[in-house]
């Protein structure tokens, strides 16, 4: 009977070593791009389009200013401290314009965080070039590392002349691998 008890003791804990893995490579791996491919075919959430060269943008127009705000807000359970070095920038369309974010880890632990941008209005996302970003990749930070992290964009020349203010967003998410998730990567390799 207590042979029984264990084997199926020991059959859920390989189920759950084998699941949980699956689990977070679907949330990180598909579930990411399926929500970008989403935003990019409908104009959802004002999510910008990725990586623009400087020469694609032509020449400035400096009869024209474009006020862009950066916010920067925690996705639950972040407890990194997070946000923008410069909150309003005035910008000429066709610039390139450099500001920076500021990220701090205060836990124990070294982290890992993802930040996902989002345009309003969301019409304006079609004209706002990043050249170089923190988002392009993942930031990891160590135990109370502190980090500004580049910013460097173009406000497209042919913005509509209806906008004249745009607000750049980002999420900083929590990406760190869970513990439980590398324990049982680790015990289905045994």
């Amino acid at each position: 009977m207590r042979a029984e008890g264990e084997r199926k003791i020991l059959g859920t804990t390989w189920k759950t070593a084998v699941v949980v893995p699956l689990m977070f490579a679907f949330v990180f791996v598909v579930m990411v791009p399926l929500y970008n491919l989403l935003c990019e075919v409908t104009g959802l959430n004002g999510k910008t389009k990725g990586q623009y060269t400087a020469e694609a943008a032509g020449a400035v127009d400096e009869s024209r200013t474009i006020m862009v705000r950066f916010v920067a807000t925690n996705n639950e359970g972040m407890s990194w401290e997070f946000h923008p070095t410069t909150e309003v920038l005035r910008v000429h369309p066709g610039a390139e314009n450099d500001t920076t974010f500021f990220a701090k880890n205060p836990t124990a632990a070294i982290m890992t965080a993802q930040a996902v941008p989002s345009i309003v209005p969301s019409s304006a996302a079609a004209y706002f070039h990043k050249t170089e970003c923190f988002c392009f990749n993942q930031q990891q930070l160590s135990a109370g590392e502190a980090v500004d992290m580049p910013l460097r964009f173009i406000v497209d020349k042919d913005l509509p002349a209806s906008i004249r203010t745009i607000t750049l967003s980002y999420t900083l998410f929590d990406i760190t691998p869970a513990p439980a998730a590398k324990e049982a990567t680790v015990a289905a390799l045994d």
